[in-house]
This record gives C-alpha cells, sequence and structure tokens, in this order.
C-alpha cells in the first residue's frame, strides 16, 4: 500500500530548528500555532492592520485564501524582513479539485476509478497554485461517505475503504510530488477531516459520529492511513465528536491513533473555528479548550484565536507545559524547512509562473478528458445515446444554460464566469447542422428561498418571474419542434458540499414536474444529471428512456458532455457510492454484514431484515455504470485453489468487448471470507483495473491475491487473516459478479 511513506526525521533540519527554537520567546512559539485569513480569497493585508502588527511580532504562523503571488509576496516580505527572527508564513488555500482549471468534484474524479487521471489532476492543481502563492492545499478530502443526505458527499470519495485508500495516496502523490517539495510545484496536502466526519448521525453536517472501534478501523480509518502512509505532510481534524470527544480535543485519535500507531511526525491543523467551537461542545471556556485541544495533539489553531490568546496563561498557570508548546511549534517550522521556506521565502512567489500555468489549453484539455471519464452512464434504453448530428435538439432546464455552475462547489479560486454551459457545449459537439432549441422550462426550485439556498456564492441562476405554468408551456412548445429532448437538470453546485445537507434528495419539485411533462411528450428524453450525491431516481429510472449523472464536471464539463452525448467519448464511469431507492434504505452500501434473518428474493416476508413498503436492493448499486458498448465476462481461473501466508494467487479472467464501439471498462475484484471469528461483510473490494477495448477485442485481466489482502482487524483489533473459504468474485459491478472458491491455509 505504501508510496513513500513518513519520511524519517532529518538530521539538518532537526538542527536548523532546534537551534531557532533557542531564539524564540514563548509569545513567538504561540505565534507560530495561529493561522489566520484576512476574510475574502482577495485580501491582501493593508499597512496598519492588525495582521500587519502580528507579522512584524513574529504571531502568525500561516495564512490562507490570499489568491495572488504579488500580495503574498508582499505579507512575506514583513514577515521575513520586519520580524525578529524572519520566520516565514505558510500560505493555504481550500485547492478541493484544481485551482482555475476545475476538474470534476472528488465524487466525480473517484468515479474515473482511474488513479493516474487523479493524481494528474492534484498535480495540474498543485502547478497552478503554486504559481499563485499557495504551498500548501486543505486537501484531500478522504472521508467515507454512506449517507447522501450529508452534503459533503461530493467532495469525498464514495463508500468503499479499499478504493479511498487509492485515491488518497493519488490526491497526496499529486500535489506534494516524489521528491520531498523540491520543486516550486510541490505543496504540501492536509488530509481531512480526522476522522469519521463522514459518519455524521442523520447526514446532519457537524453532527456526532458514535460507531465501534471495529467498525472504525475496518471501514473508516483506512484511507486516512493510507494517506499518511503516502507522506501527507498535515492532517486536519474534524468537527464531529468521536466516542463523546470532538476530534479537536479528541487526544485518542491525534495522539495514540495517528501518530502513535501509524507513525505521522507532520502537523495537525484544526478545521475552521473548530477549537473555538469546543465551547459549543460543552468542553469549557477559551481557555479550558485550547489548553484541552493543544495537550490533545491539535498543532495548530484556524482562525479561533484560542491558542495565541490563552496558551501563554494556561502555561503560567501550569495547564501546559512547555514541551507540549514546543512540540507544535517544531512540527510547524519543519513543514516550513520541509517546503523550503526557510531556503527561499518567495520560492512561489514568481509572478511570471502565474500566466504561464494557470488556465492553459494542456490544462484544460487534460480536465475535459477526465470529466468525461468521470460521468455515469445510468440508464440508456434502446441505445438513444450517442445522439446523431443533424437533429432538431430541445435543450430544456434550468442547469442547461448557466456557466458558473459547471464547476461545482469548493472551487474558490475558479472564475466563474468562463466555462461554457451545456447549450454551447452540445452545440460545439454537434456542429452547424444540429439546430438546438433552448428553454429554461423551469426555476431550480418552485420556493424562492430554497432556490437562493442552493445558489450562494455566485452560483444564482437568474430566478425567471415567470408562473411556473408559464415557463413549463414554454418548455413544451420548443420540445414539439425537436427530435430529442437533452434534459439539464438536478442540484444546483451549492446545494451539496458543506452544510449543504438535504433530507430529499429527489431532483427538486418543479424540476421533476416538468421532466413529467417533457416525457409525456412521446419524444426521446435524455436526462443530463448535475448532482453532488446519489440521488433518488425511482421515477426518473423506470420512465426517462436514457440517463447521463454528469456530477460537476469542472471548467471543461460543457464540452464533455458534449463529446459523450454526441459519441465521441464512451462514457466509461462507475459509480462510488450506491444509489438507494428510498431516504429509507439510508444508510446504504455494498459491503454491508449480512444478518441471522436475511431477506428472501419474493418480496416482503415477516421476520426477516426487509421493509414492508421498498425492497432491500439499491437503485443502482455500487460500481455501476454502462457503456455505449458491451462487455462480457468469462469464468474466473485461479492459478492455485489454495492460498498459504507465503505463496500467491493469481485470479484471471477474459473481458471481451462484444459490442459495436470501442470502451473502456473497470474490472472489479470483491472477496468474501465465508467463515470467521467475527461476521464479515457480504463482499470487499480489494482490487480494480481500468482497461480500453476495441469493439470485439478480449483481454484477460489478472489480479494476484496474497495473504494481506485477506487480513481485517478482528474483535481484539488484531490485524489478521483467518484460514478457511473465500469467495473470489470479479465482475463490472458490485452485483453482477463471476465467483471462485479460494481456501487459506
Amino acid at each position: 500500500m505504501t508510496l513513500h511513506a513518513q519520511q524519517p526525521k532529518d538530521a539538518k533540519m532537526d538542527v536548523f530548528v532546534t537551534q531557532l527554537m533557542k531564539k524564540m520567546t514563548i509569545d513567538e512559539k504561540i505565534g507560530q500555532l495561529n493561522l489566520q485569513t484576512e476574510g475574502d480569497i482577495v485580501t491582501g493585508v493593508g499597512g496598519n492592520s492588525l495582521s500587519t502588527e502580528r507579522l512584524k511580532k513574529g504571531l502568525v504562523g500561516g495564512m490562507f485564501n490570499i489568491k495572488g503571488a504579488a500580495k503574498i509576496r508582499a505579507i512575506q516580505k514583513i514577515a521575513v524582513e520586519q520580524s525578529r527572527l524572519k520566520i516565514p508564513v505558510l500560505f493555504g488555500m481550500d485547492v478541493i479539485h484544481g485551482y482555475e482549471t476545475i476538474f470534476p468534484i472528488p465524487l466525480g474524479l473517484a468515479c474515473t476509478w482511474d488513479m493516474p487521471a487523479i493524481e494528474q489532476s492534484a498535480r495540474i492543481a498543485a502547478i497552478e497554485a503554486s504559481s499563485d502563492g499557495i504551498c500548501w492545499t486543505f486537501s484531500p478530502m478522504v472521508d467515507i461517505t454512506r449517507d447522501p443526505r450529508w452534503g459533503r458527499v461530493a467532495e469525498a470519495g464514495g463508500e468503499d475503504p479499499y478504493l479511498g485508500g487509492r485515491i488518497a495516496e493519488a490526491m497526496v502523490t499529486g500535489y506534494q510530488g516524489k521528491d520531498n517539495f523540491s520543486s516550486n510545484t510541490d505543496i504540501m496536502s492536509c488530509v481531512k477531516h480526522f476522522a469519521l466526519y463522514g459518519a455524521v448521525e442523520a447526514g446532519r453536517d457537524y453532527n456526532p459520529a458514535d460507531m465501534s472501534t471495529f467498525r472504525m478501523f475496518n471501514d473508516y480509518l483506512y484511507p486516512y492511513q493510507a494517506a499518511v502512509d503516502a507522506g501527507a505532510g498535515s492532517v486536519m481534524a474534524s468537527f464531529n465528536s468521536v466516542n463523546g470527544t470532538p476530534a479537536h480535543a479528541n487526544r485518542w485519535l491525534l495522539t495514540d491513533v495517528l501518530r502513535k500507531q501509524w507513525h505521522f511526525n507532520g502537523f495537525t491543523v484544526a478545521d475552521y473555528g473548530g477549537v473555538g467551537e469546543l465551547v459549543n461542545h460543552g468542553l469549557g471556556n477559551i481557555q479550558q479548550v485550547s489548553a484541552r485541544a493543544l495537550k490533545a495533539g491539535l498543532d495548530v489553531d484556524m482562525v479561533s484565536e484560542g491558542y495565541l490568546s490563552t496558551l501563554k496563561k494556561s502555561y503560567q498557570e501550569g495547564k501546559v507545559t512547555l514541551a507540549e508548546i514546543d512540540a507544535a511549534c517544531r512540527r510547524m517550522l519543519e513543514a516550513k524547512y520541509k517546503l523550503g521556506l526557510f531556503a527561499n521565502p518567495y520560492k512561489y512567489c514568481d509572478e511570471s509562473r502565474a500566466s504561464k500555468s494557470i488556465y492553459t489549453p494542456e490544462h484544460l484539455a487534460i480536465a475535459r478528458k477526465t470529466a468525461a471519464e468521470s460521468f455515469v452512464l445510468l440508464k440508456n434504453e434502446q441505445h438513444l445515446l450517442p445522439l446523431k448530428p443533424g437533429k432538431t435538439i430541445a435543450v430544456i432546464g434550468p442547469l442547461a444554460n448557466t456557466r458558473s455552475n459547471m464547476v461545482g462547489t469548493w472551487s474558490v479560486a475558479a472564475d466563474l464566469t468562463k466555462p461554457a454551459t451545456v447549450v454551447e457545449g452540445l452545440q460545439a459537439a454537434a456542429g452547424p447542422d444540429t439546430k438546438i432549441i433552448y428553454a429554461k422550462g423551469s426555476n431550480l426550485f418552485a420556493d424562492s428561498t430554497m432556490e437562493a439556498n442552493g445558489t450562494m456564492f455566485g452560483r444564482k441562476l437568474d430566478r425567471d418571474n415567470r408562473t411556473d405554468n408559464q415557463l413549463r408551456a414554454e418548455a413544451i412548445k420548443a420540445a414539439e419542434k425537436a427530435d430529442v429532448i437533452v434534459a439539464v437538470m438536478g442540484e444546483a453546485s451549492e446545494m451539496s458540499g458543506e452544510s449543504s445537507s438535504r433530507t430529499d434528495i429527489s431532483i427538486p419539485d418543479v424540476q421533476e414536474n416538468l421532466l413529467k411533462e417533457l416525457v409525456k411528450t412521446g419524444k426521446p428524453v435524455v436526462l443530463v444529471l448535475f448532482t453532488g450525491r446519489p440521488l433518488t431516481l425511482v421515477w426518473e429510472d423506470k420512465n426517462v428512456p436514457a440517463i447521463l449523472n454528469v456530477w460537476f464536471g469542472g471548467s471543461e464539463a460543457a464540452n464533455a458532455i458534449g463529446d459523450v452525448v454526441y459519441g465521441k467519448v464512451s462514457p466509461s464511469g462507475r459509480l462510488v457510492s450506491t444509489f438507494p431507492r428510498s431516504v429509507g434504505q439510508i444508510p446504504l452500501y455494498y459491503n454491508n454484514f449480512s444478518t441471522g434473518r436475511p431477506a428472501s428474493d419474493h418480496g416482503f416476508e415477516k421476520f426477516r431484515s426487509n421493509y414492508m413498503d421498498e425492497k432491500n436492493a439499491p437503485l443502482y448499486p455500487f460500481g455501476y455504470g454502462l457503456s455505449y458498448t458491451h462487455f462480457s465476462y468469462g469464468d474466473i481461473k485461479l492459478s492455485a485453489s489454495e492460498l498459504s501466508t507465503k505463496s500467491n494467487v493469481t485470479a484471471a479472467i477474459e473481458v471481451k468487448n462484444d459490442g459495436k464501439e470501442d470502451g473502456d471498462e473497470i474490472v472489479q475484484l470483491y472477496i468474501h471470507q465465508r467463515v470467521g471469528s467475527t461476521v464479515r461483510p457480504v463482499k470487499e473490494l480489494k482490487g480494480f483495473q481500468r482497461i480500453h477495448l476495441k469493439a470485439g477485442e478480449a483481454k484477460t485481466v489478472r489480479f494476484t491475491i496474497d495473504n494481506d489482502m485477506l487480513k481485517y482487524y478482528n474483535a481484539d483489533l488484531a490485524y489478521k487473516a483467518e484460514p478457511g473459504d473465500f469467495d473470489v468474485m470479479i465482475g463490472t459491478n458490485s452485483r453482477d459478479v463471476k465467483s471462485t472458491k479460494l481456501t487459506l491455509k
């Protein structure tokens, strides 16, 4: 699993930091633990501002969300030329899925199952951000997410720990490079949110997360550990409580697990205001909670200024020790040393780089290709897609003619005026012989307040003041003139992301009513679905001929949609989150435990683990996605029927493209332990390969299975593989697999 792991301490760094800390006052040491922002993303520091005075006194360790190398250089100049010890400042930003060249939201990126592409997206983000002065990103978010009501599902890699671990490795390597920050294009990653944030109760943001340690270690903690093993330089605490203790003050998490078990040697940082929020959690006043957070192992305080205002007093009163302050300060200084800021404080302040490295044609071309890979074809009745040029298309829906919503949530550095609209992307792909008729058809929501809440941060959709009936009538009139209807609907970008929880995860009311009317016309309907989470789409799946889920594809979303809709690219995305049939099924995920009274296949039965009013099965399973071609699977062939602790077994399967189009398939390997000392999941993803097959081409795909692949944390949290029989399953998704038996001796 490990790429290059946490690096051992550098002797020269250790001497340098030790000598520097001998010169520091306690105020300057605490100042290094202060991370602050100047407000909005474009703000610099004024000549007489509070920040300027703090910089001169060495009371700022880092700043974030300031855009532009010139502004950052000016701030750095104050820190290194006007402060006593000339310690440089660390500059961070929420570079989540791209800087100005925006890639698909992380949930969409994960659906590519393409680790080189995901790593490349992070590398391009690092190149662009570093060109603008940024050397630290609050990414990747590796929280396992199994409740689509939670808005931050959009920022994560889905429900599976193994896939989440591979994504974490790819993102960390993409940001940080492979040579210890030797280049000024390498920026430090910050893995978040540690830990269990994706398991907040009821899908409501900032809520507690409560689970057994058995589940933590087997399902939720692994992607964080994978990121640490990949060399991540920093880790961010999560807002939620764990075992009754908020993560920001949880010593078991931040010290026992992160540092002692996983040997993490970077620094930890609060989430925005997280230390101050410990007061709201009921852990004491700001002085008490600041001391508790430091003692738990939280090094850097973001925005709350509890450390800056109270730690010296706590030290004087004996409530924290100098050794605890020194340990946190040392880690922050080491991060700056690793980045090369002591050697050159202006390493990331070359203003000439921005014009050559940001939003380049090369980066946009890669973003376009990646976006197309992220789209998941959920349904394609009678091969309605791809469309053929030359027909008249009615493009209808509130998301069809917007630029600002294309990039998705958490794209803080993006220029929202630059992306093409879906109408423009389809017209460009179809060519001049295709006539496109556009009608908005509906607003995002019938309720204007709901629409305002879902279109914040410059993502407004210019609400139409006509009545719902007037808008719908115009759309029906446009549809009657067309050969095919492309309905562009779903969520606006800010309906997912932080603090965007929903109890109803269907397509918003007025849009769904419009869609039903469009289907009634009898014209073929293609639903181009924008969403940052799995939605409940039972009616749509039953009644709409073709559904293409495009998430939020980034800067080149519209052009990538045109590429896929018109067949220049065959869709190849596969779901990384299960789509429920009903909110009542949540949480719903593929690697669940069986029960002592499993449901039958014959509908509801009393005294079985089932619902009276709904199936147990999801609408779309984990790993699911269609293509414009068809892939068939042969039988699994094992190189041996038995596996020992010192041997490997190869599982081989022939995959054939027996359709008429070239295409990419994602071959997925699952394992099930038939008998264990504890209950084991019905299946677990243990490998995958993305392959390209030409029409008619066949390829044998091989997976190596070893003892480590079969290990898990047992009831005593010992990481072991237990002898016995295992089902080896390979297929196109978690539901449709071929299976054979393997025995571990």
